[in-house]
């Protein structure tokens, strides 16, 4: 899987950083999200569109301003 997408919190400790990924094959789409950082918990959900990982991204990444999408 390749990551598509990927935002941050913009919190540098471990226990406040999160991070929302959506990732794809080219034919299954998944949406990770972590907390902790690399060595934290997360968890994946499997989409069955762009679109549909799209929205689950959102809703994990709530309303909070403070999200902040990274380059690939």
């Amino acid at each position: 899987m390749i990551v598509e997408e990927h935002w941050w919190n913009g919190d540098a400790t471990a226990r406040g950083r999160r991070d929302v990924y959506i990732r794809s094959d080219g034919l299954r789409w998944e949406v990770q999200a972590q907390i902790g950082g690399a060595y934290g918990r997360s968890k994946v959900q499997e989409c069955p569109s762009r679109t549909s990982a799209s929205i689950l991204a959102g809703a994990w990444r709530g309303g909070n301003p403070a999200w902040r999408e990274l380059p690939r």
